[in-house]
Order: structure tokens, then C-alpha cells, then sequence
């Protein structure tokens, strides 16, 4: 059901919109942590190593499916704001059929150039070719993952998160019954966790197109609507390409550090993989929230209601820092239970490093969960200059820091540059927030 951001008390609205889209994550980031808990816990240590050491590449892909997504959700939610119905139709066509393009040209260059990828990772001998098998079975799978992703994003930029949830239950439900079968039953191992993402991912990916189909058709226009355009194009790419390079170079940074944690040895490689997916959970649920603000962002500056922006900003931040204190106290305070989760071994060297990754990033949730909220405004209301940069610090700072500090400190010279990353990024975010100049950028 298509929902009017608009109207109403902005905390209440955004709090009902937001609430889906989280849960509709929780489902996401179970859906990515059951290829690892059943690799790790039924195939061995190394399987869960083969699996993280590919994650970051498999993240450049996600980084373009949800660049894309949040392109797209911005216009047509101003576009939606301001009742320019037909207009669009035409944004959600031309996403599609560019989308699929891209998908298929990026499908095809991961599939030629997947070995590289993994050698300039640095990843061990032994476990290089079940790394290059998920990556192989998880590229194969991208046209899915990126037009399903794209749905999502014109369902949330009508106001509607609760369709996407749906299908996330069903295909969560659904990958990890699969990963279980293909693993435990039929025993194929690596290859079996990720065959079961391709097919749950490209059922879901279909049932959503064609929702999508009878959602839009059912919005009433006048005259024929063009179902592609190049100005309706470049319009998207304006927000699409920049969201698409930060999510990018997010992947790309953490292939230089994931590079810099293969070259202590496997068995760090699955403590860090175990730790990193929880991890991706809590930044990955907070920035739903952030994006869930863009939408509400987005359809009042289509509007003309900057007051009620402001609103939805406090009620953003009241939302995330209440999440983020959730994660706070589950992740530092029961580190090792939740890495025990990946792994059959209660010590070793894989428990202790993905115990101390999560001891030192966990409390600074707080902070990125600020910056964040900050970001969904500057997204939604298409200051993208200002987002890149405040995320660009984050991740610069991360990469540089790693590499000084790792041949000091090992490991933990890595783990300690998320939190120094993070303050300094939230206060760029927070100055541009205050500085006000996203007041200024949205036009419909």
C-alpha cells in the first residue's frame, strides 16, 4: 500500500514507515549470516574462510544494486511527494530497463575476472578455490540481486515498507532452509550456501517485479507514459551514480583492509568473517533507518515541507541511537557467545580475534548511528556532495589507519581504525546537517 509521507506527526509516520524497513533487514542480514553459520558450523573453519574471504567482493556488487536503489527511491519519492504521477511511472521503467543492462554487462565481467579479484586479496591457498566457487555461483546471481534491490526501493519511495518485508521473510525463510538441505543433506559444502542464496534471491527478485507491475499500474495517469527516457534517466543518475561510487568505494576500501586481514592466516580470516557479518548487521540495520528517513525526506522536500524534515531528523536519531544501544549491549557484552554462533571451537585464534573486533567497534555504534541519520537527510534531499565526502572521511581515515597501524599493532591496529573513522565522519555529517545547505538542493 502506497503511503503519503507528507501528512500526519512526522515522528509517528516515520516511525511506522521505518519499523518494516528494519525488520525487513533483520530478514536481509539473516539471510547473509546463514551462508556463513552453516558453512562454518557444518563445513569447517576453512568454509567459513572461503565465504568471508570473498564477502567484500561480493559487496562490491551489493554496493551497485543499492547505489541504484537509493537513486531511483529519491526521485520517484519526490516525485510521489509533489503528485507527478506520470512522470513516475516513467522514472520506475527507465530504472528497470537500465538496471537490467548494467547487471548483465557487471554479471559478466565478475564472472572473467572472479581468480584476480581473489589473488589480489591475497587469499590463502587453502581455501582459494571454495572462495572462488561462492563467488562464481554469487555473481551468477546478480541480475536478481540487483532488481530486487531496485523494487524495494520504488516500493519505500511510494511510502510502502511493508511489501518489501514480505518478500524478505519469505526468501530469508527460504535460504536458510536451502543452505541447510544443500549443506547438511546433500553435502555440497561451500557451493551448497551458495547455491541456496541464487535461488531464494531470484524467486524473491521475480515475485517483486511482478508486484511491482500491478503496484504501479494501479496508479491512475493520464495519456501514454514513456517507459524509457534519457532526461529521466540522467535525472536518476545525478543520485544514482554518486550513491553507487560511495557504496562502492565503501567495498572497495574494505577489499584494501580484507587484503590486509588474509595476510594473517586463515584462521584470523574466519574470526574476522564471523565478527565482520555481525557488524554488517548493526551498520547495515541503522543505515536502513537513515534510508527510511530519506524516503520521508524526500516526499516533504518534493512537498515544500522543510519543517517537517527537521522533525523526521529528531525522530530519525531518537530511532537509531535506541537501536544502536541494542547492539551495543548484545555485541560487547556477548562477544563471544555471538562468535561461538559461527564455529564449533570455543578458543583458538579464530574466537579471540572475532571476540576483540567486536569488543573494540561495539560501543561506537552510538556514533555512526548519528552520522547515519544525518546522511539520510543529505541523501534524501539530494546534497550528494555533501554525503560523499562525510562518507569518503570515514573510509579514508579507516584504510590509512589500517595499514600504519596493522604493521605496529597486527590485527588489532585494523580494528582500531572503525571507531577513529567514525568520529570524525559523524562530525563532518553533523556540520553539514547544521550548515544547512541540503535546505537548497532538492528540486522537482
Amino acid at each position: 500500500m502506497n503511503k503519503d509521507l507528507t501528512e500526519g506527526s512526522p515522528a509517528r509516520v516515520l516511525w511506522m514507515f521505518s519499523i518494516p524497513m528494519f525488520v525487513s533487514v533483520i530478514f536481509q542480514q539473516l539471510y547473509n549470516i546463514a551462508d556463513s553459520v552453516v558453512a562454518g558450523k557444518f563445513a569447517g573453519e576453512d568454509a567459513l574462510a572461503a565465504v568471508g574471504a570473498s564477502y567484500p567482493v561480493t559487496m562490491i556488487f551489493m554496493a551497485v544494486a543499492v547505489g541504484s536503489n537509493i537513486g531511483c527511491a529519491v526521485i520517484i519519492s519526490q516525485l510521489f511527494g509533489a503528485k507527478r504521477y506520470g512522470e513516475m511511472k516513467t522514472a520506475v521503467s527507465t530504472t528497470l530497463v537500465a538496471g537490467a543492462v548494467i547487471s548483465a554487462v557487471l554479471m559478466t565481467l565478475g564472472l572473467v575476472f572472479c581468480p584476480l579479484m581473489l589473488k589480489g586479496l591475497q587469499t590463502p591457498d587453502n581455501i582459494f578455490d571454495d572462495g572462488a566457487l561462492y563467488l562464481n555461483i554469487y555473481i551468477g546471481g546478480f541480475l536478481f540481486l540487483y532488481l530486487y534491490n531496485v523494487c524495494t526501493g520504488i516500493f519505500t519511495s511510494m511510502g510502502d515498507s511493508k511489501t518489501p518485508l514480505y518478500f524478505l521473510i519469505g526468501s530469508s525463510v527460504g535460504n536458510i532452509v536451502l543452505d541447510l538441505v544443500f549443506v547438511i543433506v546433500f553435502h555440497w559444502g561451500v557451493a551448497g550456501v551458495a547455491w541456496a542464496t541464487f535461488m531464494a534471491q531470484g524467486i524473491a527478485c521475480l515475485l517483486a517485479l511482478l508486484a511491482l507491475k500491478k503496484r504501479v499500474s494501479s496508479i491512475k495517469t493520464e495519456g501514454p507514459i514513456p517507459l524509457f527516457s534519457w532526461r529521466m534517466l540522467k535525472r536518476i543518475s545525478l543520485v544514482a551514480v554518486p550513491s553507487i561510487l560511495q557504496q562502492s568505494f565503501i567495498s572497495v576500501g574494505n577489499i584494501f583492509i580484507q587484503g590486509m586481514v588474509n595476510s594473517f592466516g586463515s584462521s584470523v580470516i574466519a574470526g574476522y568473517s564471523a565478527a565482520v557479518k555481525l557488524n554488517t548487521f548493526s551498520i547495515t540495520s541503522l543505515t536502513t533507518l537513515g534510508n527510511g528517513l530519506s524516503s520521508f525526506t524526500a516526499q516533504n522536500m518534493g512537498a515544500g515541507k522543510l519543517e517537517r524534515v527537521k522533525k523526521g531528523f529528531r525522530a530519525g536519531l531518537c530511532m537509531a541511537w535506541l537501536v544502536a544501544g541494542v547492539f551495543v549491549v548484545v555485541l560487547w557484552g556477548f562477544a563471544e557467545p555471538m562468535i561461538h554462533i559461527f564455529m564449533e571451537e570455543e578458543g583458538g585464534l579464530a574466537m579471540e580475534t572475532g571476540v576483540e573486533f567486536l569488543r573494540i567497534v561495539a560501543p561506537f555504534y552510538i556514533v555512526i548511528a548519528a552520522k547515519l541519520t544525518a546522511d539520510g537527510v543529505l541523501r534524501g534531499s539530494g546534497a550528494m556532495k555533501e554525503f560523499m565526502i562525510a562518507t569518503f572521511t570515514d573510509l579514508i581515515l579507516r584504510v590509512i589507519i589500517s595499514y600504519i597501524w596493522a604493521g605496529s599493532m597486527g590485527p588489532r591496529g585494523i580494528w582500531l581504525s572503525w571507531p577513529v573513522g567514525w568520529i570524525v565522519a559523524a562530525g563532518v555529517s553533523a556540520f553539514f546537517y547544521i550548515k544547512g545547505n541540503w535546505k537548497k538542493t532538492a528540486a522537482v
